[in-house]
């Protein structure tokens, strides 16, 4: 149980990090207006699919995790 726990910590802590990172630099980087997310608004209907910000995302993720796997 005590890995389980160191667990829990560190995933906590990643996303109390990714959290500030959105938070304090999304409005810099765009994020969720990115060329290639798509916003349909039609009277009071709005449609969001963020494409560029879910592949910019996932290359950054990507990235990280083999880093991390080395």
């Amino acid at each position: 149980m005590v890995h389980f726990g160191k667990t829990l910590v560190i995933v906590g802590l990643v996303i109390v990090a990714a959290g500030l990172f959105i938070w304090l630099l999304g409005p810099v980087l765009r994020l969720g207006r990115l060329p290639g997310d798509i916003v349909i608004r039609k009277g009071t209907f709005t449609f969001y699919f963020p494409i560029g910000t879910s592949i910019l995302i996932s290359i950054i993720l990507t990235l990280a995790l083999m880093l991390f796997r080395r």
